[in-house]
């Protein structure tokens, strides 16, 4: 199984990014410009629990005595990516993603649903 490439962004998207960071420094919007404006937020809830999530993979790696180079190896997945998807940094991880680490060091992915819990 070969690595995949990391993800590059393009000059275009970076100064798009940029623009758009410009642009909020100086309007500043509230939260209730931003939503009606169409932009996304994570709730604050849901972050926190994938915060968690991406440490639970680290310690559960570590505790299996592997380390990133380990994972990478049987997995496929670049060691750079392993590592931003334990620390949180992954915005948008796949399911494919997230067993084939687990896969690797021994482990399983368990899915649940819950009710939502207004906050």
């Amino acid at each position: 199984m070969t690595a995949k490439q990391p993800y590059r962004r393009t000059p275009e998207q970076l100064a798009s990014d940029k623009a758009i960071r410009d642009k909020l420094q100086v309007e500043k919007p509230s939260l209730k410009k931003s939503i009606a404006a169409g932009n996304q937020f994570i709730p604050l809830g849901e972050y926190v629990e994938w915060m968690h999530l991406s440490h639970t993979l680290k310690d559960a790696r570590e505790a299996s005595g592997l380390s990133l180079a380990d994972v990478a190896e049987r997995s496929g997945i670049d060691r750079g990516a392993l590592s931003r998807l334990e620390n949180g940094q992954a915005d948008n991880p796949t399911l494919s993603t997230l067993i084939r680490y687990l896969k690797a060091i021994g482990k399983k992915l368990v899915v649940s649903i819950s009710d939502d819990v207004p906050g």
